[in-house]
């Protein structure tokens, strides 16, 4: 696996993560994410026939949803979902881009996209005060047959951790970062360390 500067593996999947589930995040605005934590399942007005892309990184989520504080995501959410279906989703997914060398050729990658029901993308992972770090974080985008199994197969609880990342925004604020990191959830690398798959790699 590709190095970073700093020595870690360049692409790796981290992630809260038990003996049966791993944790990915999510933010919406709270006419659906509120009613999906009280209920611990999306709710009907979650659209199963559109992309949604689940994040096992709670600080890129951050950086993604300012902290949970951007137009339409403000409530931010913890979904604890099947080991097996995150591993399905893996196993079925696609790169989100073309990459040359990896693909015959771009009309074999978009042959293989639209038949895929989850596609990888990969994004710098960031630090406590949001700026990128050398590698990769974990992006995962489920649509058609893995979007209806996240909602309707996989998710075994739903928590509303907006409360925490205001919490810990507002320690980061203050510059009290040691006391911010303490908070954080306990991402790991997934599969015990193992390779990401060939596949999977830009």
């Amino acid at each position: 696996m590709q190095q970073s500067v700093t020595g870690e593996p360049r692409y790796r999947i981290r992630a809260l993560h038990t003996a049966d589930t791993v944790t990915v995040y999510q933010a919406y605005d709270p006419g659906i994410g509120l009613p999906a934590a009280r209920a611990g399942r999306f709710p009907a007005a979650w659209k199963r026939d559109r992309m949604t892309w689940i994040k096992p990184s709670f600080l890129w989520m951050m950086y993604r949803s300012g902290w949970g504080t951007k137009d339409g995501q403000q409530t931010v959410l913890a979904v604890e979902i099947t080991r097996e279906g995150f591993a399905w989703a893996l196993d079925h997914a696609c790169l989100s881009h073309y990459q040359r060398g990896l693909h015959p050729d771009r009309a074999s990658w978009q042959r293989e996209l639209r038949r895929a029901p989850a596609r990888v993308q990969w994004d710098p992972e960031r630090d406590l005060q949001l700026q990128p770090l050398p590698h990769r974080s974990l992006q995962l985008g489920l649509c058609g047959e893995a979007a209806a199994r996240y909602a309707d197969e996989w998710t075994v609880g739903i928590t509303d951790v907006t409360p925490l990342a205001h919490r810990i925004h507002a320690l980061v604020r203050d510059r009290r970062l040691a006391e911010a990191a303490v908070l954080l959830p306990g991402e790991r690398l997934w599969g015990d360390g193992r390779s990401v798959p060939a596949r999977l790699l830009p």
